[in-house]
């Protein structure tokens, strides 16, 4: 078997491994994108180590000055990757002991276990960041698209058959209100991802003196307080993956909410209910018939669910079986992880401009809501309000909803004598109850949608979104 190049190997061994091994084991071709973090975790040890005594002040800024280089080359495209070097780690430490001799001393009190740890929650704060204001955009989208149609009512639905009138407005903030939920569980998420590994070494810290705290400080691991943030057992540093299955797990929600979304959509959009037109930039026809016009980008957003449900439960199942404390099964759970936030992220982003792309048919809405079988539960309130106990009151409607199916009637069409024969508290008011306007108008309560209440949560919607905007400009 042909042999390459020993590379970046302890003096344990007298040669590198094997081709096939070395195609095995690497990971470059995932974890090159962690080269920003890699190289910013460096900048930051440096400087530690500096302090530390641990380097001249002419090595430091040796090492400082080659590595910004090295991140302007990577930054432009110029820099090579190689396989042989296995990892983001080895290219850059190898490239930066080439060109910049005291390069050689960069590792000293680290070990790429702590240092790939450290990577990942950098580079996954970012992430969150930017998947949290992907969320708040289309959160803005649907309010944008609800203030639009505020007064459009389309019927809600139990069990996929006609409930009870709603406004559109309130069934895109329903939406609004779950991507609120998965943004607040990746802010949770990103507590536990704030923490500085860097120091813990392979598994058991260093006897060399390092200042842990002034890493976590410069690479802004630090509270509310700003205090620094790092972690407490060395062993659990190196082996801790929980943050990547929080993040995972959350997204895996996320992409649930987007796929019920999608549903709802695809359904809308259908000839059957025509509630909905998606812009032609965001539908696709069909190779054979001509007429088809297919809400494929929905359909990809439920489809995409799958792989990020899945890769949730690939990184469980990958770390359920580890003793302490690293184990190199542990490269594995890039791959999963980078997949869930490029397809979340992606997701989100078409969706929001499928949303600016997408106009109502208002008067297919208001038709379909005119149903006024949908104001049953109306009927039986107003019993109720007559001293009816509901269960009876419930009895009634159902029995009055029965007679106008064997009479081939609407329940707006029975005569006041029809309905009187079933329940004498009837008066001559029950029809005015099938106005729909005025239904909507009763249904006033906090969180219902009436008109005054879904006017007041989108301007509640719209104050806070506009609010939070501000606060992440720079």
């Amino acid at each position: 078997m042909k042999k390459s190049k020993p590379v970046s190997r302890s003096g344990r061994f007298t040669q590198g491994p094997g081709e096939d091994v070395a195609r095995f084991t690497e990971s470059i071709s995932f974890d090159w994108r962690l080269w920003r973090y890699d190289i910013l975790g460096s900048l930051a040890h440096a400087t530690m180590l500096r302090q530390a005594g641990l380097l001249s002040q002419a090595e430091a800024e040796g090492i400082i000055r080659t590595l910004d280089a090295i991140s302007q080359e990577i930054a432009a495209g110029h820099f090579t990757w190689k396989p042989d070097l296995e990892d983001v780690h080895m290219n850059i430490e190898a490239e930066l002991t080439r060109r910049e001799p005291a390069g050689a001393k960069l590792h000293t009190g680290r070990s790429r276990n702590d240092q790939v740890a450290l990577d990942m929650r950098l580079w996954l704060r970012d992430e969150i960041d930017a998947l949290i204001l992907e969320i708040r955009n289309l959160q803005s989208a649907m309010v944008e698209l609800g203030a639009r149609h505020s007064r459009t009512p389309l019927p809600g639905y139990t069990h996929l058959q006609r409930a009870q009138p709603v406004f559109f407005a309130h069934h895109l903030l329903a939406y609004v209100e779950m991507l609120e939920r998965d943004a607040g569980r990746l802010r949770d998420a990103w507590k536990r991802v704030n923490i500085c590994p860097l120091g813990s070494g392979a598994l058991a810290g260093s006897t060399l003196p390092l200042d842990r705290e002034f890493v976590a400080r410069y690479l802004h691991f630090i509270d509310g307080k700003k205090r620094p943030l790092v972690s407490q057992n060395s062993m659990d540093a190196v082996s801790d993956r929980d943050f990547i299955v929080e993040f995972a797990s959350a997204s895996a929600l996320l992409a649930v909410h987007l796929s019920r979304l999608a549903e709802d959509l695809i359904l809308w959009a259908g000839s059957e209910f025509n509630f909905i037109r998606i812009a032609d930039a965001y539908t696709t026809g069909s190779s054979l018939m001509p007429q088809k016009k297919n809400p494929d980008i929905a359909e990809l957003a439920r489809g995409k669910t799958g792989r990020v449900v899945g890769n949730l439960v690939s990184l469980l199942v990958l770390l359920k079986g580890l003793p302490m404390t690293y184990n190199r099964d542990l490269q594995e759970d890039k791959e999963p992880l980078f997949d869930t936030a490029d397809t979340v992220r992606a997701t989100v982003q078409i969706v929001a401009a499928m949303l600016r792309h997408t106009s109502v048919n208002e008067a297919v809405c208001r038709a379909a809501a005119s149903d006024p079988a949908l104001l049953a539960t109306d009927l039986a309130d107003y019993l109720v309000t007559r001293g009816l106990p509901f269960r009876q009151a419930h009895h009634a409607v159902g029995a009055a909803v029965a007679l106008a199916e064997q009479k081939g009637k609407k329940l707006n069409e029975l005569t006041l004598a029809e309905y009187q024969s079933i329940e004498p508290l009837f008066d001559a008011g029950v029809h005015a109850l099938f106005d729909l306007d005025q239904a909507m108008a009763r249904r006033n309560l906090t969180g219902a949608p009436g008109d005054r209440e879904v006017q007041r949560q989108l301007r509640r919607w719209q104050k806070f979104l506009a609010r939070d905007e501000a606060k992440s400009k720079p």
